[in-house]
Order: C-alpha cells, then structure tokens, then sequence
C-alpha cells in the first residue's frame, strides 16, 4: 500500500518494551493501543488524501459535500454541518469558503429564519462527490488492509471506544 520500505522492526512494539522497560507496564498496552490508532489514521488518511488531492479536494471537504448529498435538502445550516462533521465552525466555515469557491455549494439564506445560512451542494458539487466516493470506494474503503471479518472487528471495536468516549447516543436520528 505505501511506496515506501518498511521499517525492520516495528517502532510501536518497541516503544511498548521500552515503557515496560521503564517501570510503565501498566500503561505500556495502553501507550501501544493509541500510537497504533494513531499512526493507522496516518496510513489512511495518506491514502485517501492521495486519491482525493487530483480531484481538488480534502477528506475535510469530501466529508462536508456528503454530508450535504446525504441531507434531504441538500442544503444545511453552518452550525448542523459542524455538529454532524464534529468539527470546530471556525473548520466549517473555511471548508465552505473552499468549497463556495470551487462553485460546489453556495450559501442560501434559510427561507424561515434570516440568521441562518445554509450550505447547499450545488449540482458541479454532486457530482464532484460522486465521482469522489467512485474514486474512494475502488481505491481505499473496498480495500482497507484488513480482511472482511477484521474489518467488522475494528469497526465493532473502535464504536465501542467512541461510544464510551461519549462520542454519540445509541438512538439514531434522521434530518
């Protein structure tokens, strides 16, 4: 998956035996679990940024036009799409800024509250998401590096960390 050689060894597992070396043993699994989570959105996000960069986007981006294509309006408010996106609106609003002057979405006034702006994705932006997820789901998400079985065990567990890291409610809702 990476152009690059592989290490000898494996830095992670050895920072593991150096903490347990060090009188951390408690944490040591702890300190190994997180560098790995970590340096995994590393390699995944090297990959998607690679497929997505040709087609002038960010994953940041990317997100924000799906969020919009999976909306009923197609359109959002600013402060619902940093929820969703679980972004600071400062992150928001620079994506948008982006993505407006892409001519992807155009900010719409919402036609019961003058206060509010909404993104809408525009048709150039849907298409360009669409084409995106093609792009994705061939080069990256069909093959994530793990097979099918570890692939819904990671799932299964990481929904867990972040279900117990307050991260969501069990309840689904719709907008």
């Amino acid at each position: 998956m990476s152009s690059r050689r592989p290490l000898r060894l494996d830095p992670i597992a050895e920072a593991r035996r150096q903490w347990a070396d060090h009188g951390w043993s408690e944490a040591a699994a702890g300190m190994a679990a997180v560098t790995s989570v970590i340096r995994a959105h590393q390699i995944y996000m090297a990959r998607v940024e690679s497929r997505l960069r040709p087609l002038g986007l960010s994953f940041a981006r990317y997100e924000l036009l799906m969020v919009l294509t999976f909306s009923r309006q197609g359109a959002l408010p600013l402060n619902k799409l940093g929820a969703r996106l679980q972004v600071h609106p400062t992150s928001v609003t620079n994506a948008v800024d982006r993505l407006e002057d892409q001519g992807l979405i155009a900010r719409v006034a919402h036609p019961t509250d003058r206060r509010t702006t909404l993104a809408r994705i525009t048709p150039a932006g849907r298409a360009l998401a669409g084409e995106a997820t093609a792009v994705l789901n061939e080069a990256v998400f069909s093959d994530p590096g793990l097979d099918p079985a570890q692939v819904e065990q990671l799932v299964a567990i990481l929904t867990g960390l972040r279900r117990s890291s307050g991260d969501f409610e069990d309840s689904l809702r719709r907008s």
